[in-house]
């Protein structure tokens, strides 16, 4: 059976997990892998209202374009930060360099992988492509909720802080979905 104390504990596993995957990093990079997640989502909502008004009917091309925009957004920011740590560090641009750069950014195309998989089971016709893009919404606003979850551990925020962070991760998605509505309506 469900109860709150199941629920709490699933909360705590998420955050386990994920701290200690993040806590393999260096302190650095853990924020800047957080701080792709939740750009990355950020862009793959904000795709979702565009490719929702465009192609209402085709979760497949809308999935498309959620990777494409992932995929050309996590280049901008490899070859960007490239360019910056390399005159940062008074060096030319390395290919090593980028491929640190390229592992680092990572998660703005891994965030793009939960309203991603929502969308195909549209494209597959298990759900329509209204229900695929609003269960997208649902994934992506979840992983928001849970990313301002692991920020607020790793930060050792209080409650009040974690709500905090939750409710400010959450605001950035759900004014894409208030965009959505007011856009495909």
């Amino acid at each position: 059976a469900y109860t709150a104390a199941s629920h709490g504990m699933m909360w705590r596993v998420i955050g386990r997990r994920q701290i200690a995957r993040l806590s393999r990093l260096g302190p650095s990079t853990m924020g800047e892998r957080l701080g792709g997640f939740v750009y990355g989502t950020v862009v793959v909502l904000s795709v979702l209202v565009a490719g929702a008004r465009a192609y209402p009917d085709d979760a497949g091309l809308i999935a498309l374009l959620a990777v494409i925009t992932s995929v050309v957004f996590w280049l901008a920011h490899v070859y960007a930060h490239g360019v910056a740590d390399s005159i940062a560090r008074e060096e030319h641009v390395s290919l090593a360099g980028l491929r640190r750069m390229a592992n680092r950014e990572g998660a703005i195309v891994e965030a793009a992988l939960p309203p991603v998989f929502a969308l195909l089971l549209g494209a597959f016709g298990v759900l329509s492509t209204r229900a695929a893009v609003w269960l997208a919404f649902a994934l992506g606003l979840l992983v928001l909720a849970i990313e301002g979850v692991v920020i607020a551990r790793i930060e050792r925020l209080g409650v009040l802080g974690m709500v905090g962070i939750v409710a400010a991760n959450l605001a950035l998605g759900l004014v894409l979905v208030l965009l959505k509505l007011v856009v495909t309506h």
